[in-house]
């Protein structure tokens, strides 16, 4: 059965400005019961993740500043929202909605999270609306309970993983990729084990024939026995942030191959959603939806 991690602590009390975008998080899911792509039991509501999960990648005295609101007026406004306990609570679901997910993966070969994709936090700071990494707790939260040596984390969102990279620097066993908007932010990248940065208006053939091309070829040669897949569709062409020019469907096709890749290879892959601002919100909840579809008919 396809597991999805749904965050039930909506975020009413954002600034109107930062409302639009943040409206997927309910949509989503609500498109996928109304069109049966799913139902209610595909949804589970995550606990809140332990420190001990969350101190095995982020330093502890910004995570402690960081959950008692004492981070500096500079630390907070790199967050992007306005700092407050229900933001932290969303926060700490959403990565224990990602460390569930790891369990459904290895049970039933994959798992979904409706948001993840924190992929800006570093191991001592918040940046652009992530304060703790999701994929990259769930990846340590894995290794430090033996239940995977390799771990591989794909991130396609148009924004380099920058936190992501910063985190697994020197880290043998987690292999990170980024592809990604070359003129983007962040404008200081980072280093991953691998990146690849598009020129702007890349569009379907030329961003399917290199992403298709280089993550088969980084998993063969790599090997990894756990997937973290970040499958953010802020790639296409309306997107305001994104400066691509992929369609809808060239958007769908990349997931469905790196979802039939897993499927393929037997790897196990939880997926965190990402970044999604089209100028459209019919867009956005079309894109995402795309890629629960893909899951339930590749895997189930």
């Amino acid at each position: 059965m396809l597991k999805i991690a749904f965050d039930n602590i909506y975020m009413h009390k954002l600034k109107e400005n930062h409302r639009f975008p943040m409206i997927k998080y309910e949509l989503i899911p609500e498109q996928l019961v109304m069109e049966n792509t799913c139902n209610e039991e595909n949804f589970f509501v995550p606990k809140s993740v332990t420190d001990k999960n969350v101190l095995l990648t982020h330093d502890k005295l910004y995570y402690e500043k960081l959950v008692n609101l004492n981070l500096s007026k500079k630390e907070a406004r790199a967050i992007g929202f306005p700092l407050s306990q229900e933001l932290i609570a969303r926060e700490k679901k959403i990565v224990q909605g990602t460390i569930e997910c790891t369990n459904y993966s290895l049970d039933y070969g994959i798992s979904m999270n409706i948001a993840g994709g924190t992929h800006h936090a570093f191991t001592d700071r918040a940046e652009a609306f992530c304060m703790l990494n999701d994929q990259a707790i769930a990846a340590n939260y894995l290794l430090n309970n033996k239940l995977s040596k390799k771990i591989m984390i794909i991130d396609l969102d148009v924004h380099q993983g920058n936190g992501t990279a910063e985190i697994f620097q020197g880290n043998k066993d987690v292999f990170t990729v980024s592809f990604h908007g070359e003129k983007n932010y962040p404008f200081r990248k980072e280093k991953s084990d691998y990146d690849y940065a598009f020129k702007d208006y890349t569009t379907d053939k030329e961003y399917l024939n290199i992403v298709k091309y280089e993550v088969k070829r980084l998993v063969d040669n790599f090997m990894p026995d756990f997937i973290f897949y970040l499958s953010g569709v802020d790639i296409i062409e309306n997107d305001k942030l994104g400066r691509l020019s992929v369609s809808i469907k060239g958007c769908m096709e990349r997931d469905k191959f790196v979802i039939s890749l897993c499927k393929e290879y037997e790897i196990p892959v939880q997926v965190s959603m990402g970044g999604g601002y089209s100028t459209k919100l019919n867009e956005i909840i079309e894109a995402h939806a795309n890629t629960f579809r893909l899951a339930q008919n590749i895997f189930f």
